[in-house]
């Protein structure tokens, strides 16, 4: 009767529901230090990297950026400039961004990294260099 009992226990506790399988894994995005100078013209390499905490191996990151103050272009490494508030898909965790200032006062801009399932925004601020500022 008891193994009876533990038999009906071990069918009766299994579900047919599908295996739950943890898909949203928050993540972090590390920002190398970047000079808070930069002049018109000049470019600034801004190094990036996504550490989720968990891994699925359907995790897809995008990006997207929008400007605030300023004015000036932002790249990945030979693409063409992003487009503002556009979604781009980032092909691996490790990126580098280019940011090329087209303007002589501050410049700031928002970064947003996103995966399928939450959000973590960025903001890069640049002060004008002049030429007395190093």
């Amino acid at each position: 009767m008891a193994t009876l009992f533990a038999v009906e226990l071990c069918f009766s506790s299994c579900s047919e529901d599908e295996l739950q399988v943890q898909k949203n894994f928050p993540f972090e995005v590390q920002i190398m230090p970047v000079s808070k100078y930069i002049a018109n013209g000049e470019t600034v390499e801004i190094r990036c990297r996504i550490i989720p905490f968990g891994n699925y191996s359907e995790t897809e990151y995008f990006f997207r950026y929008f400007q605030s103050d300023g004015k000036g272009t932002l790249r990945l490494f030979n693409e063409p400039p992003f487009l503002p508030n556009d979604s781009y898909l980032l092909a691996e965790k490790e990126f580098r961004l280019y940011y090329t200032s087209e303007s002589t006062v501050s410049q700031s801009f928002d970064i947003w990294i996103s995966d399928n399932m939450g959000n973590e925004k960025l903001t890069i601020q640049f002060s004008p260099q002049n030429a007395g500022t190093v």
